[in-house]
């Protein structure tokens, strides 16, 4: 009995030290040691979402761009720019409310209006693409105020 005490400990001893091992290696910054790659990779999907925006907010019933939209979209079109390789899809999407024809209208006049802002901006217009949803995906569930504010808007997806 005695032996299998002793065994159990020096298991977990043994994952343990290689836990221990593990963290040591991935922390440790001296010659030669290679840095963990920190935050998204540059011109990926996820570096757009993160440091750029992906998405606008609109007001009901509009497709006007807001101050904070433009604001958001010249963000994009810098970063389009520094990565001229990329395409993206911008979708526009609406609220609960309404029929489904005029929402699907709607979604793609907020659609075009970001791709027109940023391809004023000097990004190619070959480069994105549109499509409007409606209001078939939602990002916020519920009929308040809140959740249709979240569904009145236009989002930037890296193809």
């Amino acid at each position: 009995m005695n032996i299998r005490i002793l065994a159990a400990f020096a298991v977990a001893a043994l994952v343990a030290a290689c836990g221990a091992q593990k963290e040591t290696a991935a922390t440790t910054t001296g010659a030669g040691a290679t840095a963990a790659p920190s935050g998204p990779v540059p011109g990926s999907e996820q570096d757009f979402v993160q440091n750029v925006g992906d998405r606008i907010y609109f007001d009901f019933d509009r497709s006007t761009l807001r101050p904070e939209a433009k604001e958001t979209l010249d963000r994009q079109s810098a970063w389009l720019e520094k990565y001229p390789q990329v395409k993206v899809q911008v979708a526009g999407n609406c609220d609960e409310r309404g029929t489904e024809e005029y929402n699907l209208a709607l979604g793609q006049r907020r659609a075009d209006a970001d791709r027109d802002y940023v391809v004023a901006k000097g990004v190619s217009a070959a480069r994105m693409t549109t499509i409007s949803y409606g209001k078939d995906r939602p990002v916020a569930l519920g009929s308040t105020p809140e959740a249709w504010a979240q569904n009145r808007n236009a989002i930037t997806s890296v193809q």
